[in-house]
């Protein structure tokens, strides 16, 4: 089965990371975990607005 899953490094502030980190513990989540959620939703109101975002891969919709 192949591995769908990406792996991203971002840079940011330290204080900031800090501040979030607390906000994913408050929600139960991981920082990666509250990260994916925010980009969920994010693509989602995306899409609502201006119609789905092709995606040029062959991948399983909805793979985590």
């Amino acid at each position: 089965m192949a591995n769908y899953m990406v792996r991203y490094t971002m840079r940011i502030n330290r204080r900031l990371l800090e501040k979030f980190k607390y906000i994913a513990d408050s929600e139960g989540r991981s920082a990666n975990r509250e990260l994916e959620q925010y980009i969920k939703r994010r693509v989602a109101a995306f899409e609502e607005k201006n119609g789905e975002i092709p995606v040029t891969t062959d991948e399983e919709e909805n793979k985590e």
